[in-house]
């Protein structure tokens, strides 16, 4: 069982930064491929960005892509996402997720059912 415990969260004005950390336990963390999602009210979670297992691959949405790095670091069992020239419609709160040892990281990481695990997710809210 792994835990998932997310931080970094919070107020920011329109074109400021934030990086999101997100610290797991349990398991052997350099096994599992990584995403960040988030959730805006009223609205559905939707995919973020995404790194796999070994740091190869990442994946964005096309929301994020160019503002938004995903990384990880397997010694200090984290991933992190860096989020640049953040938008009011970035406000969400966002969740990291955690999917066991898979191959193909594009071809399943944006859809939420196939990840296994969930931390309970941090605010992040930007003012205009």
């Amino acid at each position: 069982q792994v835990q998932l415990v997310e931080s970094g969260g919070g107020l920011v004005q329109a074109g400021g930064s934030l990086r999101l950390s997100c610290a797991a336990s349990g398991g052997t963390f350099s096994r599992y491929a990584m995403g960040w999602f988030r959730q805006a009210p009223g609205k559905e979670r939707e995919f973020a960005a995404a790194i796999s297992w070994n740091t190869d691959s990442t994946y964005y949405a096309d929301s994020v892509k160019g503002r938004f790095t995903i990384s990880r670091d397997n010694a200090k069992n984290t991933v992190y996402l860096q989020m640049n020239s953040l938008k009011p419609e970035d406000t969400a709160v966002y969740y990291c997720a955690a999917r066991y040892a898979p191959t193909g990281l594009r071809a399943w990481a944006a859809l939420s059912q196939n990840y296994d695990y969930w931390g309970q997710g941090t605010q992040v809210t930007v003012s205009s």
